[in-house]
């Protein structure tokens, strides 16, 4: 599933990195290439009860690169479409894995016609036992999985002030895995996942 023609040269990077401060009142979300440049942005609204979540391309919020919206509200089994906004196209889908992801996160990824084709899963179930009734300073590291074959990772890195997940997708050689999926998987796990912490 290679990215198309015309999309943001945001999601042209195998590797990058996104950071969300934990304590801010509306999260803001960062994400980074490999040079530290800014190469997404997104503010997230309080209050709502159907999420509506949308990326920039920078903090200036001009250009809008992808939506990410949910169908039902307050679902624990939640289906977040992906967007591309400037090519007005769908991307695919993310759906959590009700209550499996209660003790171990666990994703759905979905094509645009709503069919399974991959996952995203936490580390360990033991890992995530310890995350969840132990400490949460405990790093999650997420693995991507499409047609049953491994195709990257998200790691976190050990800091209890600003969440930050490096992502590693240059094992999807063939780019199977469409990276503006990818990008919404991690503004996913930082902002719905980050709420279990």
């Amino acid at each position: 599933m290679a990215t198309s023609p015309g999309t943001a040269a945001a999601f042209n990077h195998d590797r990058f990195s996104a950071r969300a401060k934990v304590f801010d009142i509306a999260p803001k979300f960062h994400f980074y290439d490999p040079q530290g440049r800014v190469i997404g942005f997104l503010k997230q609204k309080l209050f709502k009860l159907k999420e509506d979540i949308r990326l920039y391309a920078d903090e200036s919020a001009t250009q809008e690169l992808l939506t990410i919206k949910a169908r039902q509200v307050l679902d624990i089994s939640a289906t977040y479409d992906v967007t591309d906004t400037r090519q007005q196209q769908k991307v695919g889908a993310l759906r959590r894995k009700g209550l499996k992801s209660i003790l171990i996160d666990e994703w759905i990824i979905l094509d645009a016609g709503d069919r399974e084709i991959g996952l995203i899963k936490e580390d360990s179930a033991l890992m995530a036992t310890l995350r969840r009734f132990l400490s949460n300073l405990i790093p999650q590291t997420y693995h991507f999985e499409i047609g049953g074959q491994h195709v990257g990772k998200a790691a976190q890195r050990f800091n209890p002030f600003v969440h930050t997940l490096d992502v590693d997708l240059t094992p999807d050689r063939e780019r199977k895995l469409d990276r503006r999926l990818a990008a919404a998987a991690i503004v996913l796990l930082l902002a719905i996942e980050g709420r279990q912490d």
